[in-house]
C-alpha cells in the first residue's frame, strides 16, 4: 500500500488562539494534497477529535494544528495511543519546544547561547534580578508570538505582564537582545536557506507577523560564509538537543558581539504558502505542493 492509497486526515483549527492561522494553513496543505491526488479529507480538531478521527477512519495525520493542543504533544499523544502515524516531532519533542522555559534550559545544557531569563507565576513577586530594560515579557507556552510584548521602561511593565498571564499562569521575562534576526527551517535535519527577517518597527511579533505588510523577509539572507554556515550548524545542534522530527524553524538573533543566540524552536512551523518555512523551500527550488509532500513522506 502506498500513501496514496492511504486516507490522509488534515488535522487544522483547534482550541488555541492560533485557530485561525490553522485554519489558514491547514486549508492550503489539503487542497495541495488533492491536487496531487492523495485521498484526504480536513478534520477541525476541539474535545471530540478521538471521536472524529475515528469517523474519518484516517490512515495518517497531517499536523496543521498550532498552540495548546496541537502543538504541545497533546494531539500527538492521542493519535500515539490510537496507532495512526503523523507528521512532525513525537509527544516529547512537541510538548518540549512548546514549553520556552523547558527548551532554554535544554539548549543551555548543550552549550547553545539563549537569552537570560526569569520564569514566574502568577501568585509569585515579580523581580527583574539578573535582567536589565528593555525586556521582553511572553507567556511560556504560546505560538505566534501571542501575548509578547518588549518593555523599555519600568512604567510599561505592568501592563506586559498582566497581558501574557491572559495566555497561562507561567510567564518568562527575557533579556531583549536588539539585533539582526533570522529563522532557520528544517526538514528531516536538512537546513533551507535562512530567512532574515526586518519588522518595521520593534520586534517580529503578531502584527509584524500577520497584519503588518511591510514587514521585510530576505531569503537567502546576505551573511558571510563562516556566519551562515554557523547559524546552520546551530539550528541543527537545536533541532538535535530537543529531539525534533519532521519540519521545524529554529529563530535566532545575533547580538552585538556578532553571536548567535536561539530564541525558541517551532515544531508545526506556519504552512500558509507565505509562511517563512514555505518561503525557505522556495528558496531551495522547492514549492509548496513538494514542500507538503516531503513533509507527509517522513509521517512515521
Amino acid at each position: 500500500m502506498t500513501l496514496k492509497d492511504k486516507k490522509i486526515g488534515v488535522l487544522m483549527g483547534g482550541m488555541s488562539e492560533e485557530r485561525d492561522i490553522s485554519l489558514s494553513g491547514g486549508d492550503a496543505v489539503y487542497k495541495a494534497l488533492v491536487k496531487a491526488n492523495y485521498n484526504a479529507v480536513t478534520i477541525d480538531i476541539a474535545r471530540d477529535a478521538a471521536s472524529r478521527i475515528v469517523e474519518e477512519k484516517i490512515d495518517l495525520a497531517f499536523i496543521a494544528l498550532h498552540g495548546r493542543f496541537g502543538e504541545d504533544g497533546c494531539i500527538q499523544g492521542l493519535l500515539e495511543l490510537m496507532g495512526i502515524p503523523y507528521t512532525g516531532s513525537t509527544v516529547l519533542a512537541s510538548a518540549i519546544a512548546m514549553n520556552k522555559v523547558v527548551t532554554k534550559k535544554i539548549l543551555a545544557y548543550h552549550g547553545i547561547l539563549t537569552p537570560m531569563f526569569n520564569m514566574f507565576r502568577s501568585e509569585d513577586n515579580l523581580t527583574l534580578k539578573g535582567l536589565k530594560m528593555p525586556l521582553i515579557v511572553k507567556p511560556i507556552s504560546q505560538g505566534s508570538t501571542i501575548g509578547v510584548d518588549i518593555v523599555r521602561g519600568r512604567g510599561e511593565l505592568a501592563r506586559a505582564v498582566d497581558e501574557a498571564f491572559k495566555y497561562g499562569d507561567v510567564i518568562m521575562l527575557e533579556d531583549y537582545i536588539e539585533g539582526r534576526e533570522f529563522t532557520v527551517g528544517l526538514l528531516n535535519k536538512k537546513v533551507l536557506p535562512i530567512i532574515e527577517i526586518k519588522p518595521r518597527e520593534g520586534i517580529y511579533d503578531f502584527k509584524a507577523k500577520y497584519i503588518d505588510s511591510d514587514t521585510e523577509y530576505t531569503v537567502p539572507a546576505k551573511l558571510p560564509e563562516q556566519l551562515e554556515g554557523e547559524l546552520k550548524r546551530l539550528a541543527v545542534d537545536s533541532y538535535e538537543a530537543i529531539g525534533c522530527r519532521g519540519p521545524a524553524r529554529v529563530d535566532m538573533v545575533i547580538d552585538d558581539e556578532g553571536r548567535p543566540n536561539v530564541l525558541e524552536i517551532n515544531t508545526v512551523p506556519g504552512m500558509n504558502e507565505a509562511s517563512l518555512l514555505p518561503r525557505a523551500a522556495a528558496s531551495a527550488g522547492m514549492g509548496f505542493s513538494s514542500l507538503v509532500e516531503e513533509i507527509l513522506l517522513g509521517a512515521v
